[in-house]
């Protein structure tokens, strides 16, 4: 029988975790930090209040670390627990409508360099623009290379709502990043 080395894995940390071994909880923070990271970077734009979601991500982690069943991979386990703080938070702020998603309106090398890094500004400024669960779709499936499945674990969607919303999500990118080519093709004329 194949078992899932991940999931042995997880299930050794959690249990020496749970004996009181905090160099344990330390790895799973060391594992997941950059998940979570993106989770709530993509979902939150106060930078205070990242740092207040993210511990209050590892302690809600840590308190119930005891009910994890290990159906899924622990990493997925601590991303459903960010995706759901932070909405929670979006909510609590009024940032986020209950129930509904509203759609908020040279010379080689170093030329490459500079062009990628011209590109990298204008894809992340695009982002900034759309609504949080249209980032945070980008950034799991693009970025941390998740299936729909592994997002729709995360997010509690089925896999074709996750399919539907990065659908969408992909969409308003490319509104936001025709509308910024739009103003600078107009700029351009104006001069």
């Amino acid at each position: 029988m194949y078992t899932d080395p991940d999931k042995l894995a997880d299930k050794q940390l959690v249990h020496k975790a749970l004996s009181g071994d905090a160099q344990a909880f330390g790895i799973i923070i060391r594992d997941t930090e950059k998940l979570v990271g993106q989770i709530v970077c993509r979902m939150v734009s106060n930078v205070e209040d990242r740092k207040d979601l993210a511990q209050e991500i590892y302690l809600k982690a840590y308190r119930n670390l005891a009910v994890f069943k290990h159906a899924s991979k622990l990493s997925t386990w601590i991303a459903q627990i960010s995706y759901n703080t932070c909405m929670d938070y979006l909510r609590k702020k009024k940032l986020l409508y209950p129930g509904e998603l509203v759609d908020r309106p040279g010379n080689g090398l170093a030329d490459d360099v500079v062009h990628r890094k011209e590109l990298a500004g204008i894809l992340q400024s695009g982002m900034d623009k759309l609504q949080p669960i249209y980032r945070t779709m980008i950034t799991l499936y693009h970025q941390e290379e998740l299936s729909y499945e592994e997002i729709g674990e995360i997010t509690g969607m089925p896999p074709g709502t996750v399919k539907s919303y990065l659908f969408r999500a992909r969409k308003a990118l490319k509104e936001q990043l025709a509308e910024y080519y739009g103003e600078k093709d107009t700029k351009r004329e104006e001069k």
